[in-house]
């Protein structure tokens, strides 16, 4: 899949996946990279980022297999953010579908 489409969606995959349960940055790696193609390396920046943006909290969990997990939590203005990226993601995938059931109709 072409790197850019993935950078553009990253985001609104982590917030879904955090608005339905809290989950360790491994977690989430995990989660998404079953559907999509990607690094551990592109999901931390972007952890740090939308945390630093205050739409996620953190906090330690101890694990039975090793050092606690650092778990996010989205917050109410992370909910927000949420809700505005699906509006947008859903007019945008919305106008692209469309154009491209043009370029099929015309061929």
């Amino acid at each position: 899949m072409n790197v850019q489409f993935k950078k553009g969606i990253l985001e609104l995959c982590v917030l879904v996946l955090l608005d339905k349960k809290d989950c360790y940055g491994y977690e989430l790696v995990q989660r998404i990279s079953s559907k999509i193609e990607i690094s551990d390396g592109s999901i931390y920046p972007l952890l740090r980022r939308l945390t630093k943006a205050d739409y996620f909290t953190t906090y330690f969990q101890e694990s039975k297999e090793g050092p606690a997990r650092k778990y996010y939590a989205l917050t109410e203005k992370g909910k927000k953010h949420l809700h505005q990226q699906m509006q947008e993601w859903k007019e945008f995938s919305k106008a692209v579908n469309e154009l491209i059931e043009e370029g099929i109709d015309d061929e």
